[in-house]
């Protein structure tokens, strides 16, 4: 019972961990487009 709760936590803890990663990756990439792009002086 114990082996099977632990494996289930460590599963849930690698997904947000990646999950974080992604979305950590995907802010920064949007703020470097921001950073580097003209801005719109229409």
């Amino acid at each position: 019972m114990w082996k099977k709760l632990l494996i289930v936590a460590t599963v849930v803890g690698a997904a947000v961990f990646i999950a974080k990663k992604v979305k950590d990756a995907n802010d920064e990439r949007a703020l470097w487009h921001e950073a580097t792009t003209a801005p719109d002086l229409r």
